[in-house]
């Protein structure tokens, strides 16, 4: 028995005109669906450059409300193509107020849900503290998945992947797949093995969440050279490396480093057979992780 869903995501460049950038989200999106795609997920901040390798203050105009333009479009995309589209905005929730948010477009019901990036990186390069508010864990945001037609996605947003504690939170919410939109790169002077061991950090950890929670892990990342707008930094070098991975990990679709699309069938009942034969989640130890919400086990 398997209850399949056509999952398909856009592995794009993208550039400071918003409105190139999503000609491309766009164009992906039409083609998935017309492949068959049920579920559409773009990467991290799809609609411009990825700004956060400076601060500067005029790039907050950059920014729109959930339901803004790029909000409007994408749903307007999900109800004529009749799919779920998951896409990423630079939120502005108030003056002042900004995250980096997820959301969820459910064919003709337009907007469902949205998701704030709740681990925000401050790093060379990276620069996100300076822009995005985390967001807030309360009944209703957090680490909470979003109900579709086509399941339950535990939706998280780039720094968010190496954190093993928000998977498993959207696992035992309930979550049918993890999807990760991503914008993630090299710094070009680094050497050729350290590229490939961040790469493949990056890559095992995102598989590795699969395993431990029994769930399908889709990740969508952006591709090409964006330089530093300040001209400070050296820009960095988008990976690509896209992939779909099943509940043990295994790799159903890796992209290169180029734009393209990927679209796979995923089983989701395989995860019910993954869970009875490694029940990791019936011999937690919940009685014994207590400090696990400690910043550190101080002796």
């Amino acid at each position: 028995m398997s209850r399949t869903l056509k999952v398909g995501l856009v592995q794009q460049q993208a550039w400071p005109d918003k409105q190139r950038s999503l000609e491309a989200s766009e164009a992906g999106i039409r083609e998935l669906a017309a492949q068959g795609a049920e579920l559409v997920l773009l990467q991290e901040l799809h609609a411009t450059h990825y700004f956060c390798q400076c601060e500067d203050t005029e790039l907050f105009d950059l920014a729109e409300p959930l339901d803004g333009p790029t909000g409007q479009r994408l749903a307007t995309l999900a109800r004529e193509l009749d799919i779920v589209i998951v896409g990423s905005i630079f939120e502005r929730r108030a003056a002042g107020l900004y995250h980096n948010t997820a959301i969820v477009l459910d064919r003709a019901r337009g907007r469902v849900g949205h998701y704030r990036k709740m681990h925000i990186p401050d790093d060379p390069g990276f620069y996100e503290k300076f822009y995005f508010t985390p967001g807030d864990e309360d009944a209703k945001q957090g680490f909470e998945p979003i109900d579709t037609s086509v399941g339950r996605l535990g939706v998280l947003v780039c720094w968010d992947q190496w954190y093993p504690e928000a998977a498993r939170l959207m696992a035992l919410a309930g979550a049918d797949l993890l999807l990760y939109p991503t914008a993630i790169g090299w710094t070009p002077s680094d050497d050729t093995a350290e590229k490939q061991r961040q790469k493949d950090a990056w890559t095992l950890i995102q598989r590795s969440h699969g395993v431990a929670n029994g769930l399908p892990v889709i990740v969508a990342n952006r591709v090409g050279h964006e330089p530093d707008l300040s001209g400070v930094g050296e820009g960095i070098d988008f990976w690509g490396g896209s992939f779909v991975c099943g509940p043990q990990g295994e790799l159903l679709a890796h992209g290169g480093e180029e734009s393209q699309n990927l679209l796979v069938e995923v089983d989701l009942l395989r995860s019910e057979d993954v869970r009875r034969i490694w029940p990791y989640l019936r011999d937690r130890r919940i009685d014994a992780y207590g400090d696990l919400t400690r910043r550190y086990r101080d002796r």
